[in-house]
């Protein structure tokens, strides 16, 4: 098995026995193309089956020169699936991976707005431009339901459950989960749609729209987000996560418990919601007060 072989046999394993995402795919597809071009860039002619540690070591060594830890991370945990579907397959009898180090990732977390911030965020739009109305929409939405960009993009009308106050939102590994909508939500995207147009052959179901009547895609949603921290006067480069993130921390610092924030940001295990989320003094101080008997 040569490598355009595996990577073909690969991508056909994420995409129908895993579900992930075509975006997920794409991505983890290119992270073997990048261990392929680092081999023939450097005369090492080697398979996927004969690949070794020492080999995957020198490539992630390459990759650190350009990559942040947390992108390395990602980078191994790619390469690392690839070597696990060949010992799924039967054609690899370890994994190369396994002895490779991965690097070690510091304390950094995304931006977090505070709630003023957010506020002169939301309230930066112009309520009779029909641009700034679906613009408000969207930040309203990333903000009211933890949403993560990607998901934000698949989003269809159809997901809209109003006189539930829910939104159906299909997460990482097509996993579907319900996230509450507030009032201030609906408000926004009900004034939204009440001036969306007809969108192209493919795309009426599509809820947020670019002006071709198409899907906006992740990087157009980066610098709607950018442009209105700009405009809103935010001393601080954010991001779509950014009001993910935000979102979390908020609900943390009010009270909202771990396993319920865990279930709204579709994260399949607790420990990625209590790594993200960082706990404010004053909600450990309210916490102290509430439970200690002596407090």
């Amino acid at each position: 098995m040569q490598w355009n072989e595996s990577v073909k046999a690969f991508k056909v394993y994420l995409k129908f026995e895993r579900g992930l995402s075509e975006n997920s795919v794409v991505n983890y597809v290119f992270d073997i193309q990048k261990l392929i071009h680092f081999l023939d860039h450097n005369n090492i002619v080697v398979g996927p089956l004969k690949i070794d540690s020492t080999q995957i070591q020198q490539f992630i060594y390459q990759a650190a020169k350009e990559l942040k830890p947390a992108s390395q991370a990602r980078l191994l945990s790619g390469i690392r699936m690839f070597f696990d579907f060949l010992l799924i397959e039967g054609v690899r009898e370890n994994n190369p991976v396994a002895l490779v180090e991965p690097p070690k990732l510091g304390g950094q977390l995304p931006t977090t707005l505070s709630t003023s911030e957010i506020n002169r965020l939301l309230n930066s739009f112009d309520d009779d431009n029909p641009l700034d109305i679906r613009n408000s929409a969207i930040l309203e939405l990333l903000y009211s339901c933890g949403l993560r960009v990607s998901e934000l993009v698949e989003l269809r009308y159809s997901d809209m459950f109003f006189t539930e106050n829910l939104v159906k939102v299909i997460g990482k590994g097509n996993k579907e989960r319900f996230v509450p909508i507030g009032r201030m939500g609906k408000e926004c995207v009900s004034r939204y749609l009440a001036i969306r147009h007809e969108g192209k052959k493919g795309f009426s179901d599509t809820l947020f729209l670019n002006n071709r009547g198409t899907k906006l895609t992740r990087a157009m949603v980066f610098i709607i987000v950018r442009k209105a921290a700009k405009k809103a006067e935010l001393n601080k480069t954010i991001s779509p996560h950014s009001l993910r993130h935000s979102f979390a921390t908020h609900l943390v610092e009010n009270g909202a418990d771990i396993s319920s924030v865990q279930q709204m940001l579709g994260h399949s295990s607790i420990t990625t919601t209590e790594r993200y989320l960082h706990m404010s003094k004053k909600h450990l101080k309210n916490t102290l007060e509430k439970y200690h008997p002596r407090a």
